[in-house]
Formats: structure tokens, C-alpha cells, sequence
């Protein structure tokens, strides 16, 4: 019961001292996102165990965001935010009928991904006038699609299947004055979603040659697992 009422009044003495942003109710933050990896699987639904799990890595993501956030109480903060990611890179991870012979060609593999996700941000007691410290979660919605591309043939999704997730962040705000503040912020995510595409042509030019693309739609599996790390400027009213 004493450490009840002591959190109590720690909370209480931390909202009335340092309040949010120094009295403003509402912001919206302009943000440089950085994630860390995703992977590619691109053949999830294989029986084979191996197979399956094999992945083609993809690093070094970035994508800017949007950041609206609400002050409902002193400490408590609700916020929605959307991203617009994009990425690929070139592996070899196709193989192609020459006649007689099999050639694994290099394929530029990559995503469209659109977060939008809401949260609910608490404003920790050690905050002070200058810096603010949140701790925030919630439910995130993807929508994203895949990209894959080699000589003049790429891919066209022809299913997507709606993706959720959770995420939890800390994060940590510089307010240099009562209208604009820097937003420091480093979120896990696990977002994944699967995607059934089809190549959009039956033959490909590639590197002068000409080979014949299977027409069989396929599936594949994007997990953006890797860690994110946001930079923003907020915008106070």
C-alpha cells in the first residue's frame, strides 16, 4: 500500500511539474525512419523445413513517417502514425530453363510496406521541462506488397493478406521551445505479411538471353523484423 501511494504521488508531482510539452495539447512530427532488416522468404509454405525457413536478407531501410499525438491527461498520451517503405536488393534467387540447362539468375527482390499504427504513450515521472521521456505500445495495420524484378519481367501481386501486429517504443523528446521539439524514439515491430504474385510475362530478356518464366502463381512471405530508430521534428499547438 505505501508504494501505491508513493507511485501515485510521484506520478502526480511529475504531470503538475513538468506537464507535457509545457501545456500543449496536440503535435505532429515530420520523421526520418530507419530500420534495421527484413527478410524475404520465398518459399513459406514448402513442406520441407529447411526450405522454408530460408530467407533473403535485406538491411539498411530507410522511409519517412507522420506522427500525430494527443494529449488525453497529463501522462497519458494517445498518437497515430503512418510510414511509406520501400526497398530492394539483388540476389540470386531465381532459377531459369536455357534449353537444356538450368541458370540461377539475379533477381532485385524488395517490398512496398504502409504502416499506420496507433499507440498509447505514457509521459515517465523523471521527465523534465526540457526533456520528456515516453514509453509507448500498441496495434499496428501493413499493407505492403511485393516487388521482383529481373531483365523486362517483374511480378504483380494478385492476393494480399491483411497483416497486424504489436509494437512497444521508448523515446525521448528535446523541447527547445513552446512550438518545436526534436523526437528521438527506438521501436520493435514485428510486421509480416504474405503475398501471392504471378510474373507478368511468359518469356524474359535477360543479359541478351531468353528464358522462360514459370506462370504458376507463387507465395512469398516479408517479415520486417529488424530494430527501428526514428529522428523527427515536432511541430506544437
Amino acid at each position: 500500500m505505501i508504494i501505491k501511494k508513493g507511485l501515485i504521488l510521484i506520478i502526480l508531482f511529475s504531470s503538475v511539474i513538468f506537464p507535457q510539452y509545457n501545456g500543449k495539447n496536440f503535435s505532429i512530427s515530420v520523421d526520418g525512419v530507419y530500420t534495421t532488416s527484413a527478410k524475404i522468404y520465398l518459399n513459406p509454405n514448402s513442406s520441407d523445413a529447411t526450405i522454408r525457413n530460408q530467407s533473403f536478407l535485406i538491411e539498411d531501410i530507410f522511409n519517412p513517417g507522420l506522427d500525430f499525438r494527443y494529449r488525453l491527461t497529463e501522462p497519458l498520451i494517445i498518437g497515430l502514425n503512418v510510414e511509406y517503405m520501400t526497398k530492394t536488393s539483388v540476389g540470386p534467387n531465381l532459377r531459369l530453363f536455357s534449353g537444356s540447362s538450368i541458370t540461377t539468375v539475379n533477381v532485385e527482390d524488395g517490398f512496398n510496406l504502409i504502416p499506420i499504427e496507433a499507440s498509447v504513450y505514457y509521459l515517465l515521472p523523471f521527465s523534465t521541462e526540457l526533456f520528456k521521456f515516453f514509453m509507448g505500445g500498441g496495434m499496428g495495420y501493413y499493407y505492403g506488397e511485393q516487388i521482383r524484378k529481373f531483365g523486362d519481367v517483374n511480378v504483380e501481386n494478385a492476393e494480399r493478406k491483411t497483416a497486424y501486429g504489436i509494437h512497444v517504443s521508448i523515446s525521448m523528446d528535446y523541447v527547445i521551445n513552446n512550438f518545436v521539439a526534436v523526437k528521438t524514439e527506438m521501436k520493435f515491430r514485428d510486421p509480416q505479411f504474405t503475398v501471392k504474385s504471378r510474373y507478368t510475362k511468359e518469356f524474359a530478356n535477360y543479359h541478351g538471353e531468353v528464358f522462360r518464366v514459370p506462370q504458376e502463381s507463387f507465395d512469398s512471405k516479408i517479415n520486417v523484423d529488424g530494430v527501428t530508430f526514428v529522428l523527427g521534428a515536432v511541430f506544437l499547438f
